[in-house]
Order: structure tokens, then sequence, then C-alpha cells
């Protein structure tokens, strides 16, 4: 007989807060570490912290090697007692909200602060690729197949054939989100965005074309989890954590993937945030690609699976539309730095929910969605990851 899973403990008296983002760059000349810290003075500045108070850091980046998190608190001059890495990509920053609210419930650490941040230096993209798994320096990138657009052609077609998208579908979703982005002063991407330009842009691996593409970029994002009292004795603003999952590997036996592990816990999501899908208020998905999204939204339950096509044709996805996605533009249209990347929806859903959106501001914003999703080898990505946050009463 399989066991029995036992019923979860709440995050009450955990908050999130101190959205911070360092603006991107295409290019850096910086290192990882400089990234880093910055993100980290930020923190602390606006917290009216110092240093040494930060006793919890969790870390996330593809490019801060040969160092972990651990060689770099003496690169930075912290003194944690409570450290964590977290090499998941675009799943990084739920899994690290997701570990850092437990630590701080447990006692184990009063400030977390949790960092998602890479360079990008001329050719450092490609490097990265060649060595991001075994599987991709053994069995992919010798054959030509150099990232993840292969990868994701494969998964795009796949759907398209199985359950009738189109690129239609898939432009809506971009188009959208540069609308979105055109408020944001970081977002790199800051020319309007048409279907015909959509439609007519230069394929990269078929059905994969330009705009379905991020621009790899420099960046870094960052927030704090520490005890509810404590951040309002700060005179922070504290986002709650209504309820997360985090899953990997789901659905081995998919041939191709169609469906993520979110899949596999929706329905323990919502039970544990107690509210329903159609009370979200705003969903920031993962976005490395438009596909990708289209899965979040079937498997976090705002549609069937086969039915995304459909839910996006259905609905507005601006900010001010009957379904709010990617608020800030995503990495379809304010680039993707790396792990930051897995760190931009989440950090942009602090900011909604307490009323201090860079860009556009959702009205009335109350809950939000945020996803996570990384480590693809050839077929599937392996992480899925998800949090449902609500604005502090």
């Amino acid at each position: 007989m399989a066991p029995t899973s036992s019923t979860r403990r709440s995050y009450d008296g955990v908050v999130a807060c101190l959205p911070v983002t360092v603006p991107y760059r295409r290019f850096s000349t910086e290192s990882a570490a400089w990234w880093i810290g910055r993100a980290l003075h930020e923190l602390v500045t606006q917290a009216g912290l110092r240093p040494k108070d930060l006793d919890g850091f969790s870390l996330s980046s593809f490019t801060a090697g040969p160092d972990t998190a651990i060689g770099l608190t003496q690169h930075l001059g912290l003194s944690p007692r409570w450290l964590d890495h977290i090499p998941l990509g675009g799943a990084s920053a739920v899994v690290a909200l997701r570990r850092a609210a437990r630590a701080v419930q447990a006692g184990d650490a009063d400030f977390v602060a949790c960092v998602g941040a890479d360079t990008n230096h001329v050719d450092s993209f490609r490097k990265t690729l060649s060595t991001f798994s075994r599987f991709a320096q053994d069995a992919v990138y010798p054959y030509g197949s150099g990232g993840p657009n292969a990868s994701f052609a494969l998964i795009t077609k796949n759907y398209m054939n199985r359950f009738g998208a189109k690129r239609e579908d898939f432009g809506k979703i971009c188009i959208a989100q540069r609308d979105n982005a055109l408020a944001v002063p970081h977002a790199l991407m800051k020319q309007k965005l048409t279907l015909e330009a959509y439609m007519a842009a230069r394929p990269i691996a078929d059905p994969i074309h330009l705009f379905d593409c991020v621009m790899p970029c420099a960046g870094a994002e960052a927030f704090l989890v520490c005890r509810e009292d404590t951040a309002r004795s700060l005179g922070l603003t504290g986002v709650r954590i209504l309820s997360t999952i985090e899953r990997h590997n789901a659905f081995p036996e998919d041939p191709v993937q169609i469906r993520g592990g979110w899949a596999m816990d929706v329905d323990e999501f919502w039970a544990m945030a107690g509210i329903a899908p159609d009370e979200i208020d705003f969903v920031e998905t993962y976005d490395d690609y438009p596909v990708i999204s289209m899965l979040q939204f079937e498997d976090l339950g705002f549609c069937g699976k086969g039915e995304g096509p459909d839910f996006v044709r259905s609905h507005s996805l601006g900010n001010d539309g009957s379904f709010p996605h990617n608020t800030s533009g995503g990495q379809l249209s304010v680039g993707q730095a790396g792990a930051a990347g897995g760190y931009l929806g989440l950090v942009e859903a602090l900011r909604q929910l307490t009323g201090t959106a860079l860009g556009t501001q959702v009205a009335d914003a109350r809950t939000g969605l945020v996803s996570g999703f990384g480590m693809i080898n050839y077929d599937r990505g392996l992480s899925s990851c998800a949090a449902i946050l609500a604005r502090s009463a």
C-alpha cells in the first residue's frame, strides 16, 4: 500500500517582501558575483539592515562557478547560519521561497535573502549551453543541437499536432507580454510587437520563430523572507504565502512532454490555498517559450488539458484584461538573465501585491499565482513548481 501524505503545515506568520531588480544589460563585463552583490546591497539598504543581519542566504546562478553559495559568503562578507544553493533554473525562485519560509518558521534563520543572478559575457551563453548537463554535453551538443531551441521546437510541434494550437495562439501570448513590458523601465524589448511582425519573424527551429525565444542577458532579482511581525517592525509590506508545490521528473512515461509536475499536485495546491482558480487576480508563468505558458494554464487548473489554445483565444492577457499574465512582460520581453529569469515572475508578483509595480499595476490585485519550470534535458523540463501569494491584510 502506498503511504498517505500528511497534511502540510501552512506558511502562517512568514512573508516575502522587498522585491529587488538590478536593471538588465544585454552583455556585461562584470562577474556574476558583482550582480549578486548589487542585489544584496539593495536588499539590506531598503530594509535598513546590515549585511551581518542576513543570517540566511539562498542563491541561484549558472555563471557564479566555480563558486557556489558557500564560496560567495566570504566574497560578499556574509556569515549566515542557514545556506542554500538552488541550481534549478526557472524553478529556482519558488523553491527558494518554499525552503526559506520553512527555515524562518523553524527559527533556523530570521532574514533569508533569496537571489537569482547571472552575468552574460560575449559567448558565455554558448559555453553555458555546452556544459548545461551531462546529457547536453554527451548526447545533444556534439550533434549540433546546442541549446533549448530544438528541444522546445519538438515540444511545441508535438503540442500543436495533438491539441490544434496555432502559431497565432502563441503569438497572442507574446504580443500581450510585449504590451505589458512597454511601461517597464528595464525591459530590453521596447518596440511594440504586432501579429504581422510575429508571424513574419525569421524561423529559428520550426515551428519556433524569433519572437518565441528569450534574449539572454545579465541581471539580478531578489527578495527577502522573514517573519510577518519582523517585516512590520521594519516598515516593510509583506506578502503572504497561501500555498506552494514542487515536483521533479514528473510523467517520465510521456514520450514528449505535454504536461508538467503541476498536474500531479494541482488539487493539493488549490486546497491548501483555500481559493479557486477564478479567484486569482493575475498569473506569472515561466515563459522561456510560449508553449510552456500554455501548458501551465492547463496544468494549474485554469482550463483542461488540450484546452490551452481555446483559453488563450477567449481571454485578453494584458494587465487590464480578463486574465492578466506575465504582467512585467516576462522573459520574452524583459530578457532572460540566466537563473534570474526564474525569479522574474515572483519578484513581479510581490510588486503587484504591494502596489509597487514598475510598469502597469493590475487593478485591486489581492492574489497572484507564480509558477516555475526548469532544467531542460532534450524532450522535457525536469522541474516544476508554483506558489499562490496574497496581499497582507
